[in-house]
């Protein structure tokens, strides 16, 4: 199964898919690629949102795409991109916010240079919340100045590490990426599409540059990695 673990299909929830033609459009593209399913991981930050509201808004937005949804288009499942906040690891009804139907969190790191700290927060969202946690996007903060001691600590945690097949287009990324799914340093991949005009859905782009550095044995790891998630 081809999962799109990473995107922001839902109308008018985020800075994603701004109605519900937009997300349609994404869905068909996806079908005609190849994806089965896709996680709808929108925007959650707790300086701005109240979880309860987000749910509420997540859901009405699925309902939207859920009437109108084809049964040749890809599956969904509920999610969210979690900014990581201060007090995240003590923070009530976070379980609310993972994959549906598993204990997966998948967590957008901050845009700045990591303090311990925060790396001793992701510690205790495994370790004492019990979550398994999913890196959104790990690549953007290997580029932070002064960030690579502060990843190198995060990925001794048992994390799993999502990169947007986006960057393995880029050929100043893509040597360091293949080399992270080659030796297990990174496991999942997503599209982090937006919409059809910007950050559009390019999920088989990144899986066909896998399989043309890794082979296709390591595509069916790929998806394998998916479906253990989802017991598939």
């Amino acid at each position: 199964m081809i999962i799109d673990f990473h995107s922001h299909i839902l109308p008018g929830i985020d800075d994603g898919s701004r109605n519900i033609d937009t997300s349609l459009a994404i869905l068909d593209t996806c079908s005609s690629n190849g994806v089965d399913l896709m996680v709808a991981t929108p925007h959650f930050y707790a300086d701005s949102d109240r979880i309860d509201t987000f749910l509420n808004n997540r859901k009405e937005a699925y309902d939207l795409v859920m009437s109108k949804r084809t049964e040749d288009m890809p599956q969904i499942k509920l999610g969210a991109e979690v900014a990581f906040f201060s007090g995240i690891s003590k923070a009530d009804k976070i379980e609310a916010l993972t994959i549906e139907g598993t204990n997966y969190l998948l967590l957008e790191m901050p845009f700045i240079t990591w303090t311990p700290l925060m790396i001793k927060e992701v510690k205790s969202l495994i370790y004492d919340r019990h979550f398994n946690i999913i890196l959104a996007h790990l690549e953007r903060f290997m580029k932070l100045k002064n960030n690579k001691a502060n990843v190198e600590a995060i990925m001794e945690l048992p994390v799993t590490v999502q990169i947007n097949a986006e960057s393995l287009s880029d050929w100043k990324q893509r040597g360091a990426l293949v080399k992270m799914f080659k030796n297990d340093k990174a496991h999942l991949l997503g599209s982090d599409c937006h919409g059809m005009h910007h950050r559009v859905p390019n999920l088989w782009e990144g899986r066909a540059v896998l399989e043309k550095k890794l082979g296709a044995d390591f595509i069916a790891k790929l998806d394998k990695n998916g479906e253990d998630i989802f017991n598939i």
